[in-house]
């Protein structure tokens, strides 16, 4: 595929995803980069550098709060992630959105090219 088109498409449903996955839990964000990866079968798999700007986003818009971990034992503190009301809200918005165009695109390509 062009990756030119597969990096546009995929752009406009990583918010949508990245709150998906953290209405399931609060996650840190190598946890969302690798948990995308594997339910997405590799079709999904970010950097850190597209996913933080990202949470960021979310963050300011609301969607989601942060909070750092205490460090235990050897493991260092870490910043989690976890949805809001408004990020839940927000959420369903942009699912109905992603359903109506995902029917006009299947009405469009009606299956094949």
């Amino acid at each position: 595929m062009n990756e030119k088109y597969e990096r546009q498409m995929k752009k406009g449903v990583l918010d949508m995803l990245v709150l998906k996955l953290l209405k399931e839990d609060q996650k840190y964000g190598y946890q969302l980069i690798m948990e995308m990866k594997e339910k997405s079968g590799g079709t999904f798999s970010l950097k850190e550098g597209t996913l933080y700007p990202i949470l960021y986003r979310l963050e300011e818009e609301g969607y989601v709060e942060s909070q750092w971990s205490g460090p235990e034992g050897k493991q260092l503190s870490r910043k989690y992630y976890r949805i809001t009301g408004k990020g839940k809200e927000a959420l369903g918005n942009m699912a109905d959105a992603w359903e109506q165009i995902a029917r006009g695109v299947e009405d469009i390509m009606g299956g094949s090219v």
